[in-house]
């Protein structure tokens, strides 16, 4: 075992971050441990402009970087690696990872969720050669070229008008005859010349051999199948949470959320879950950030209780 800790923290978006910044002023030895960008999905937004705070919005990395920073200057310790397991011991809670064994006397599960593919044959074959997900990543490299974006909530439509920054014309292609996503959001599309929408349609093929060529799209209303010629597919079509691997252990809904009480706590005690992972999350950051104070208050509370 490498060490041992009050709280480990899984997961450095905004609820893990939060949950990190309660802990450790709470003088609870505290362990974040994430695999990928501290900040989490928030990181590749370009400008977050509904966190209270920033009346002129701030870019996701900054702000995750910011909560970072803020976590650690009350002994936040972090650490870069994947969970690969977990283990209920008499000690505590077992942490395996690719960096090595943890011991937590309380776990916060705050892994968020992932982008959910389209399922579409072409798609995992180009992904990285025309097929994105992260406008904000891969923007830059379609300039003055045409793209779709695929789906019709806020994240399609606020990562289409980043594209138009770059590409000649954005098309966004939505299965419904109406866009899912904000009014304010849908009010700065329409506006935006460089883009265009093809509604009631669904892509059914990506194609292209060693890059994105085109799509084969489907009308959901009359059938008709046509071909769109695009040098790049950006996908949104919702997200799922990182729970995988906690499957057998903890219970899950239908979508694979963490079931929890309003405290965040599980069916395990000690072991609680906030952000995007949990059941019925709205999904925002201020919401992910909140969950994580709560999660961390109520592990306080928890290890009060157990001495």
């Amino acid at each position: 075992m490498d060490r041992a800790y009050d709280v480990i923290i899984i997961g450095g978006g905004p609820a893990g971050l939060s949950a990190g910044l309660y802990a450790a002023r709470a003088s609870l030895s505290t362990l974040l441990i994430e695999k990928g960008i501290l900040g989490g999905q928030i990181a590749n937004v370009e400008h977050v402009e509904n966190y209270p705070g920033f009346p002129e919005g701030i870019s996701g990395f900054q702000l995750g970087q910011a909560m970072h920073q803020q976590a650690t200057k009350y002994g936040l310790e972090t650490v870069a690696a994947e969970v690969t397991a977990i283990e209920l011991a008499e000690k505590g809670k077992v942490v395996k990872t690719t960096e090595g064994e943890y011991l937590a006397k309380v776990l916060i599960m705050a892994t968020g969720a992932e982008p959910n593919r389209l399922g579409v044959p072409g798609e995992e074959r180009l992904l990285g050669h025309g097929v994105s997900y992260c406008a904000t990543c891969d923007g830059p490299l379609f300039r003055d070229k045409v793209v779709a974006v695929i789906g019709g909530g806020d994240s399609a439509v606020e990562e289409g008008l980043i594209l138009t920054r770059f590409a000649s014309k954005v098309i966004l292609i939505h299965r419904r005859d109406q866009l899912r996503a904000s009014k304010l959001h849908q009010q700065r599309a329409f506006a935006n010349q460089k883009m265009e929408f093809l509604w009631d349609t669904v892509a059914e093929e990506i194609i292209g051999d060693d890059k994105v060529k085109g799509l084969s799209l489907r009308n959901v209303k009359t059938g008709e199948k046509s071909t769109l010629e695009v040098s790049g597919v950006f996908i949104y079509v919702g997200l799922h949470p990182n729970t995988e691997f906690l499957r057998g252990l903890l219970r899950l809904d239908a979508q694979g959320h963490i079931v929890i009480n309003e405290e965040m706590q599980t069916e395990i005690a000690g072991i609680f879950a906030a952000g995007d992972i949990r059941q019925n999350s709205p999904r925002q950051v201020i919401t992910a950030a909140g969950d994580g104070a709560t999660a961390s208050l109520s592990a306080e509370k928890f290890l009060s209780e157990q001495r």
